[in-house]
């Protein structure tokens, strides 16, 4: 293999993880490594569907002015993700501002607070200054969403399940893909004769099984670590600080304290371990460790502490999700070494299962099978793995 082939391939497989990236950030609702806009509020520096590498918070630094950040927005168009740049930094928080906008996001609507640190998800990278833009890369990925969504929908609805939903309902989705695409290209084999993945020298065939299990082995390890990471997060609670108290939890006289119950849903049928952890001084939560079975729903009690001052105050938990396939003796100990720990082992168990059994079934390596002008039928090659 010359050079210009493994650099052609280099770069095919680069683009194919930019979009692959993008893709999966836009359908779980979370930057994953790529990100794009599909308004003009920040042009020129970002036209609708240019894309950009998104850093995240804890790997890119202090936010200063001058950056541009992706955050979780309270009102700003309805709610959920916007990149807008800092413009400058206050007591409460960051002040924000779409390059294309003339006014700032708080002073155009008043009632989208600044931007805590706990709202932001990423940071756009940067280069001496200038945003480093990836031109119209994200119209790929808009056209696939929707698809997506209406497949998952029509799924659950044959089957009768939620868990085909949602963030692990994509895990089963593109897992169960990547499993038939496998079976197909063998039973295509077989009906004509072809082989889809190999390789000639010489009048042999060369079928790579290695690429194959560790491609599929990637993919799943990958769409576990976004089932367990995406649904979790920074979770806020804001309120008012009053001079006098009144029903719920949105005002609370000064001083005071009130519970509200947060109610945790799992996301699919397997059962999931919940750490709840509070990042704000004023804020606590009873159970801190949830267990709940596949399909139900777990509940815990939040307490809010209003600050003897008045005013609009916002208090935050991080959820840490991991899947009940492990003892929770054994997740709640990696958890208190490192939140990613149970994860990391959690991605081993699992993936290093599936790579065993793949290995079982089609062995390692590179395949070798002489043609002599003819293609040689699947149960010859089975014969031939079972030796």
């Amino acid at each position: 293999m010359d050079a210009r082939t493994v650099a052609a391939r280099a770069v095919t497989a680069v683009l194919i993880i930019f979009v692959l990236s993008m893709f999966l950030g836009q359908v779980l609702g979370q930057p994953i490594l790529l990100s794009f806009v599909e308004t003009g509020s920040m042009s020129p520096t970002l036209e609708p569907g240019d894309g950009f590498i998104a850093i995240p918070p804890g790997l890119a630094g202090p936010i200063e002015p001058g950056d541009v950040i992706t955050w979780d927005a309270e009102q700003l168009n309805g709610g959920g993700l916007v990149t807008h740049r800092v413009v400058r930094e206050t007591d409460q928080g960051f002040i924000t501002q779409g390059d294309a906008n003339p006014f700032t996001d708080q002073s155009s609507n008043p009632s989208e607070p600044p931007v805590q640190r706990e709202q932001i998800v990423a940071v756009a990278w940067q280069v001496g200054g200038n945003l480093v833009v990836i031109p119209k890369i994200g119209l790929l990925v808009t056209g696939s969403q929707a698809l997506l969504s209406g497949i998952q929908t029509r799924l659950a609805v044959v089957f009768g399940t939620r868990s085909l939903l949602g963030t692990q309902g994509l895990a089963y989705l593109l897992f169960a893909v990547g499993i038939l695409a496998y079976l197909g290209s063998i039973l295509l084999e077989q009906r004509e004769g072809k082989q889809r993945i190999r390789q000639r020298e010489r009048n042999v065939e060369v079928v790579n099984y290695t690429g194959i299990v560790l491609t599929l082995t990637v993919v799943l390890v990958a769409l576990l670590t976004a089932s367990m990471v995406v649904p979790g997060g920074t979770q806020q609670f804001g309120f008012v600080s009053s001079s006098s108290d009144a029903p719920g939890v949105g005002v609370i006289g000064r001083g005071q304290s009130e519970n509200t119950t947060y109610q945790v849903p799992s996301t699919g049928v397997i059962p999931t371990v919940v750490f709840l952890e509070p990042t704000s001084e004023d804020i606590d939560v009873a159970p801190r460790e949830l267990y709940i079975p596949g399909g139900s729903t777990a509940n815990a009690t939040v307490t809010l502490q209003a600050p003897p001052q008045t005013g609009y105050y916002r208090l935050y938990l991080v959820e840490h999700r991991y899947l009940a396939v492990l003892p929770q003796t054994t997740i709640r100990a990696l958890y208190h070494v490192h939140p990613w720990a149970p994860i990391l082992a959690i991605d081993l168990l699992l993936g290093g299962a599936f790579f065993g059994i793949a290995v079982g079934m089609v062995g390692l390596g590179r395949t070798r099978i002489r043609s002599r002008g003819r293609d040689i039928p699947l149960s010859k090659q089975i014969e031939r793995w079972l030796r």
